[in-house]
């Protein structure tokens, strides 16, 4: 239409045409312009919102870093990076959209008048120098670089156990592509002839402002979900593997801590979650009553309460108390009960003579008495004569009879009573043996040492230590007549008596009376006597 020679008539045909087609493309720009901006609108209006949750779901991150360092704070410091630069593009991208709607009237803008803004102008006068970029092309090409490169080094960091190689790859994916700005050479390809273009030329060169406006506020939304996506994977990532199967390891609960053979065991094998890094913020124990202390009694370690008391006296043993968790800044109590037995250790094996159980009449015979896996404070025995000295221990005084049953019983913390009875036969205290001089049966000594020599009584290998003193006894010399003593040493007629005897003759003593010097009631057997040959 424009080229050769043509008549007035033809002009002014062609120009009419020229007008109708402009008319119809001013009046198509018209409702463009207007859906440019309503999109911005929503995008705008998306973006604050996004901005509220982002805030949200950072402060309860940095929460959890509080409450849990040892698993969020690393992750914390992480995001920091992405994060901050997010708020630093972010703002950068305001500051544009702010010079760039300097001319526009704000009643167009609070309005909503969107068909004013159909120039390039602003924008291309910004970004553009000639046929190259201006300084704040280069600029803003730079930041929107740098911001992916810092979102996928990010997303990199991720640990492989909060995310996985496949969501992963397709986070990095994403990322690169809402950030792309072309090849090496900065270039892309155009879809109407395939030829290659700089990628802020095909993306803003001669757009119109709104236009231009609404792809700056889509790339403000495209920050705003970078932030979550990066910020999503990394907590959901970490809470799916506090709740991962392979977390868990198996426990067995059981109602009490001690069974019975033949008993039916009815314990319960439960999951428990198993994490290093889940240490509680402090703990309140008590152990029987007693209260527990941090770094004496207990340690925290692996994610573990590791207990370092002394299990204590045989018995059942409570554990009791609470552990403080920190979790959104508030106290979580988790409560503690558990019991535990303590059993005697042995200390050797159990050998009995069968035919052995004997008590001594007459003395006080110590006995134990116990029944495994019932606390002493819970057994009781009796028989006549048994009384408890303390614990386990008790000691046996028998009286008449040739003997004595022994009955034991307890309740086990299965609520049965259980009991058994042993007897014992009653023994009297053996027959003693006279002594002169510590020295019993046939002894030889001069006859200055027997005149001054105590006369005693003593029981040979007998298991008890007993105090037996002499009260009187007779003494008799070849050829004189018997002299009877009283006390435990030679009177004047029995020294009379030894000085007629002859060296070598043989002086008896004999019925020695002897007691014990604390049971003087009971009657020893007859002592035997000792013979004393003089040497001189």
């Amino acid at each position: 239409m424009a080229g050769g020679n043509l008549s007035p008539r033809q002009k002014m045909i062609n120009l009419m045409y020229l007008v109708f087609i402009a008319m119809l493309a001013l009046n198509m720009s018209k409702e463009v312009l207007s859906a440019f901006g309503l999109l911005n609108e929503k995008l705008e209006a998306s973006n604050t919102k996004a901005t509220q949750n982002n805030l949200m779901a950072y402060e309860g991150l940095k929460q959890k870093a509080a409450d849990q360092p040892e698993k969020y704070a690393g992750m914390l410091e992480e995001y920091n990076g992405v994060n901050s630069m997010s708020d630093e593009f972010y703002a950068y991208i305001d500051g544009i959209k702010t010079k760039i709607t300097e001319r526009v009237d704000p009643d167009d803008l609070e309005s909503g008048n969107y068909e004013v803004m159909d120039k390039a102008d602003e924008l291309d006068q910004m970004f553009f120098q000639g046929d190259n970029y201006s300084q704040e092309g280069k600029k803003f090409v730079d930041y929107i670089n740098e911001y992916r490169e810092q979102a996928l080094t990010t997303v990199k960091s991720i640990p492989d156990t909060l995310i996985n190689a496949t969501q992963k790859e397709s986070l990095l994916a994403t990322i690169s592509d809402r950030f792309y700005t072309g090849d090496e050479n900065g270039e892309v390809e155009r879809k109407s002839d395939q030829k290659m273009q700089p990628w802020l030329n095909y993306h803003y060169e001669g757009f119109p402002l709104i236009a231009s406006l609404t792809k700056l506020t889509n790339l403000q939304s495209d920050i705003k979900t970078t932030q979550e996506d990066i910020l999503s994977s990394m907590v959901a990532g970490q809470m799916a593997s506090d709740v991962s199967y392979s977390n868990y390891s198996t426990l067995l609960e059981t109602p009490k801590s001690a069974y019975y053979s033949g008993e039916e065991f009815d314990g319960a094998i439960v999951l428990g979650r198993v994490d290093a890094t889940t240490v509680p913020d402090r703990a309140e124990l008590t152990l029987d009553g007693r209260e527990l202390k941090e770094g004496e009694d207990y340690k925290f370690e692996n994610g573990q309460v590791k207990m370092m008391v002394n299990a204590g006296r045989p018995g059942d043993h409570t554990l009791e108390g609470t552990l403080i968790f920190k979790e959104d800044g508030q106290e979580i109590e988790v409560p503690v009960s558990q019991t535990f037995a303590t059993i005697s250790k042995p200390n050797g094996a159990v050998i009995s003579a069968d035919k052995m159980n004997v008590v001594y009449r007459g003395v006080t015979n110590p006995l134990t008495i116990s029944i495994p896996g019932i606390p002493d404070n819970k057994v009781n025995a009796s028989a006549p004569g048994l009384s408890r000295v303390s614990g386990s221990k008790y000691a046996m005084k028998p009286g008449t009879g040739r003997t004595v049953k022994i009955t034991a019983s307890g309740v086990l913390p299965t609520g049965d009573r259980v009991g058994s009875s042993t007897e014992f036969r009653i023994k009297d205290i053996p027959r003693p043996s006279g002594t002169v001089r510590g020295e019993f049966g046939e002894i030889k000594m001069p006859r200055a040492n027997l005149e001054i020599s105590t006369i005693g009584a003593m029981l040979e290998d007998f298991d008890f230590d007993l105090n037996i003193a002499v009260s009187g006894f007779k003494f008799k010399v070849p050829g004189q007549p018997t002299v009877q003593v009283n006390g435990n040493k030679l009177d004047g007629r029995a020294k009379a008596a030894l000085k007629r005897a002859d060296r070598g003759e043989a002086v008896q003593i004999f019925d020695i009376e002897a007691y014990i010097t604390n049971n003087r009631s009971y009657k020893l057997k007859k002592v035997s006597p000792v013979v004393v040959e003089l040497t001189n």
